[in-house]
């Protein structure tokens, strides 16, 4: 760590520390107004009065909600990304910072992702001397498929940039502690509709028609085994139902039925053909019944796939932030996250933050989720120096025999077979 990063780093503490109530302050007021993907109109004009406040001039981004702003000048560019839009979900805690919308709630933290990031930009701009732009991009639309993130890869808004970061709440893990992990943290998560016809007719003769119910049996336990013995198993993919619809009455065979389900996978190739891979496994099961099928394939969001490089600028970010005794190894997430689509332009890592306070766990997309605000000033202490680091180490090649901090290129290349978690050796929690 150069003398810049450190001194920069030091005041970003001290901005935390003096700043906490306000951070609580903003989150709560964003807490109490979610609004729907593609809807945040009151959040982006907040958002934008209180940067505008402190000397930054952000832009709209093009989908009419969102904002993109810099701190700093000239290269390198590192971008942040945070969420700004809520869940279609019931608000069902008593604290003062409830929803004031009903039906909305922020129930997956980017209540907390967004304020984190605002008080990046608000710390550093009371600073001199960053060396290079911080760009951040306050995304709409990530609880949507296939994401707010597709809009923001084509407006160019991330162009000139080296690497991105994010980061995401994680209830299960204490406040104060931060998870990492390199390569695959999130799934990509596809819908897939499987639609079977036949001609119907009484169950006391199915050798006279289509037995649709069996056949729909046939896809359920038939199709997630193939899919194992199809894909190497270290892709992680995975089918799992979560629909069936199918007759009426006890003695008649349907003349339609169907099939509704998610398909996972943590390898980003094994994700491109997952389409091709699917329809070809079901029409193959669906073959040997003699019903039609009709395959509606939803292609949702790619795998977060961790950069190493951008894994190690975290790791130190994280070291200086919370101490080695807080740094966690993140399990992986068969959930999905479009911040992957990131990853078409630019380098990324996801770390996870600490929210969990005591007592029962507030699991996210519910109703009662909540977090301890002390992860605020962690959040934004995190995502400032890992910034820092990242203008330091995107700077310049590194001198002959010297690497830029986070730089792994020097290092025995990771053997893709095996988890990489040889960096941290403490186990989550």
């Amino acid at each position: 760590m150069t003398p810049v990063v450190e001194k920069l780093g030091a005041a970003v503490d001290d901005w935390v520390a003096a700043h906490h109530q306000q951070l609580v302050a903003t989150r709560r007021h964003l807490h109490a107004h979610p609004e729907l993907a593609f809807a945040e109109f009151e959040t982006t004009s907040f958002l934008e009065q209180r940067l505008r406040a402190h000397g930054l001039m952000p832009r709209r981004l093009p989908t009419g909600t969102g904002l993109v702003c810099e701190v700093g000048s000239g290269d390198p560019v590192v971008v942040l990304r945070a969420d700004i839009d809520a869940l279609p979900l019931a608000d069902l805690k008593d604290v003062p910072y409830a929803s004031t919308r009903e039906g909305l709630c922020h129930a997956c933290g980017h209540d907390v992702h967004t304020t984190v990031v605002l008080g990046v930009l608000v710390a550093l701009a009371a600073m001199d001397g960053l060396p290079g732009t911080v760009r951040a991009v306050f995304q709409p639309a990530e609880e949507t498929v296939p994401g707010g993130a597709t809009e923001v890869v084509a407006s160019g808004v991330l162009d000139g940039a080296s690497r991105a970061f994010a980061l995401h709440c994680d209830p299960s893990v204490p406040a104060g502690k931060i998870g990492l992990r390199t390569g695959a943290i999130t799934a990509a998560c596809d819908r897939m509709d499987v639609t079977l016809t036949g001609p119907g007719g009484h169950t006391a003769r199915p050798q006279l028609t289509v037995d649709l119910v069996d056949a729909l049996g046939r896809l359920i336990t038939d199709l997630p085994g193939l899919l194992s013995r199809q894909v190497d198993p270290r892709a992680g993919m995975s089918l799992v139902w979560g629909a069936v619809n199918a007759g009426v009455a006890a003695n008649a065979i349907p003349q339609r039925g169907q099939l509704r389900g998610t398909v996972r996978v943590l390898d980003r190739e094994a994700w491109k053909d997952a389409e091709d891979l699917m329809r070809a496994l079901v029409e193959r099961v669906a073959a040997t019944t003699g019903a039609e099928v009709d395959v509606d394939y939803i292609r949702g969001v790619p795998p977060v796939v961790n950069d190493p490089r951008s894994v190690a600028l975290l790791r130190n970010a994280a070291l200086e932030t919370v101490g080695t005794d807080n740094l966690v190894l993140s399990p992986q997430s068969m959930g999905g996250e479009d911040f992957g689509w990131f990853a078409d332009v630019m380098p990324i890592a996801l770390a996870r933050l600490g929210t969990h306070g005591g007592g029962a766990p507030l699991d996210l997309h519910r109703g009662t989720f909540d977090v301890d605000e002390r992860a605020l000033g962690v959040g934004v202490r995190l995502l400032a120096r890992t910034a820092l680091h990242a203008l330091e180490a995107d700077s310049a090649p590194p001198r002959t025999g010297r690497r830029a901090p986070g730089d792994t290129s020097a290092r025995r290349p990771v053997d893709e077979r095996r988890e990489p978690d040889d960096e941290f050796h403490r186990p989550a929690g």
